[in-house]
């Protein structure tokens, strides 16, 4: 039985973003899956939701906004193990109190440089594989 790597989905349907982000991410070995929709995303989710650890989702987007693919995916049985960060420009307590409320584990704005995106994500990463051992202890 072959081990399932893990991923990250970048998801924002400004591609500069998207690529810049996922320069970063890989450079600390993280392997990435990118699309610039919230259709897309949900796809890709179904597709390969056994293999995706944390999305890193924008708010503002076409069609289907970032809020509706963030409560899609915590409202579906399956993907309870993925993790969701929204990450956008939308700096409004608002948007931050909706997204905890829809479920988000974490709320990012892009305005931040590289490292502290990697140091939040790992951060992220962290007490998520803190709670689950916690869990398995019990």
């Amino acid at each position: 039985m072959s081990k399932i790597v893990q991923k990250i989905l970048i998801v924002d349907d400004e591609p500069d973003i998207v690529n810049l982000t996922e320069s970063f991410l890989q450079l600390e070995n993280y392997s990435t899956l990118t699309c610039n929709s919230g259709e897309e995303a949900l796809k890709i989710i179904e597709a390969h939701h056994e293999e995706i650890m944390l999305v890193l989702l924008d708010i503002m987007m076409p069609h289907i906004d970032g809020y509706t693919v963030l409560e899609k995916i915590k409202s579906n049985e399956k993907y309870k193990k993925i993790l969701v960060i929204l990450f956008t420009v939308k700096n409004f307590k608002f948007d931050i109190i909706k997204g905890k409320e829809l479920g988000a584990d974490g709320y990012l704005l892009k305005a931040i440089s590289g490292k502290a995106l990697l140091d939040y994500v790992k951060k992220i990463l962290k007490e998520h594989d803190k709670e689950k051992k916690d869990e398995e202890e019990i």
